[in-house]
């Protein structure tokens, strides 16, 4: 069977920075994604969340396809809710290196239990 092209795409994928048009000037950019999806690590249920990013850019800005296709990479992954938000954080920061950046992780109810995970990274202090 031939792998379809939006597999292919997701599997793929980097993040890609592109040039801040506006290094000079702060600014914050909020970024929402309503349908993000992993795996819990013991049940192996999907996890289903709304992932909101907001940052302050300095040199670089991320590419919005190459964050929904980095995003979709998750689906499959078995990860705990504080690792998920943690690693998508991590992995921003190493791409468009911002001033400031946030990322919330807003998991819905399963058993019922809530959780939403809020990590933050600022330029100058350790993480």
């Amino acid at each position: 069977m031939t792998e379809k092209r939006g597999a292919r795409e997701i599997r793929e994928s980097q993040l890609t920075p592109v040039p801040n048009h506006y290094p000079d000037r702060d600014y914050e950019v909020n970024i929402t994604l309503p349908e993000f999806t992993c795996l819990c690590p013991i049940s192996g249920y999907p996890d289903f969340a709304v992932i909101r990013i907001t940052y302050v850019p300095d040199q670089s800005i991320i590419e919005l396809k190459s964050l929904k296709l980095y995003i979709n990479k998750f689906r499959d992954r078995e990860l705990f809710h504080e690792q998920t938000v943690n690693l998508i954080l991590d992995d921003l920061v190493a791409a468009v290196k911002p001033r400031y950046m946030q990322v919330v992780g807003d998991f819905n109810p399963r058993g019922n239990v809530k959780t939403v995970v809020t990590s933050e990274y600022t330029r100058g202090k350790d993480l």
